[in-house]
């Protein structure tokens, strides 16, 4: 049976390809980004992977965005209930810890942290019994890691996601509910070209999604509150 699924961060990398994935297996899909044409480009090839997809795009700004007045009405006008939430959206600064700016740490932490605790909490009312919440942080917010200079903002942010993930599971450990969050290694995305030019990930944005999709849907089998690494490499 098809579960109703919401991916923020659709529009490149992980998230783009996730989305097709879930198409491709039947479900119905919400993607988020504050890319709309990315989004239409996006929709048009779920088409192709499957004519009789439903795929619903919306532009989207997590961080400036107005989650009540615009982000779930349109989550209402086509989901009664949401089974599977993969917060995927993320941020990243690469400088020094003394050249980041006040407006770049607030706005990773914002992409980062704040929306995943907005819209996890928005969509409380509509989560299905068994809904799944999976968070996508980084090998680089997992305490004990290789840490990588540039990077603090970013990975103390993931370090902060995986932390959230842990407290959601406690709270809500009385309900069918299942909150996880996946710790990736170095994947080849547009951001990871862009934060390191040249460096070559050992696994592709496709097969990250597919181990995701995966997990989304057979992980609360067995995990709950659980932080898992997916790493072929140390970063």
């Amino acid at each position: 049976m098809g579960k109703n699924v919401i991916v923020t961060g659709a529009s490149r990398g992980i998230g783009f390809e996730l989305v097709k994935q879930y198409v491709q297996a039947g479900h119905d899909v919400i993607a988020i980004s504050r890319n709309l044409s990315r989004l239409e480009d996006l929709k048009q090839e779920c088409l192709v992977i499957n004519a009789s997809s439903k795929v619903h795009v919306i532009s989207f700004d997590l961080v400036d965005g107005d989650f009540q007045s615009d982000l779930l009405p349109f989550v209402s006008k086509y989901f009664d209930q949401v089974d599977i939430l993969v917060n995927n959206a993320g941020a990243l600064v690469l400088k020094p810890f003394a050249e980041i700016s006040p407006e770049e740490l607030e706005r990773v932490y914002r992409v980062n942290v704040s929306s995943v605790f907005r819209l996890t909490q928005l969509m409380l009312p509509k989560f299905s019994g068994d809904a799944h919440i999976l968070n996508i942080s980084s090998v680089g917010g997992v305490q004990g890691s290789v840490k990588f200079p540039g990077l603090t903002a970013y990975s103390s942010s993931k370090a902060a996601l995986v932390g959230l993930t842990e407290c959601l599971a406690e709270e809500f450990k009385e309900t069918s509910m299942s909150f996880n969050c996946l710790a990736l290694g170095a994947v080849q995305t547009e951001m990871l070209e862009d934060a390191f030019p040249g460096y070559e990930a050992p696994t592709s944005a496709k097969d990250m999604a597919r181990y995701i999709l995966d997990f989304s849907l057979t992980g609360p089998q067995f995990y709950n509150g659980k932080i898992l690494t997916v790493s072929k490499s140390t970063p």
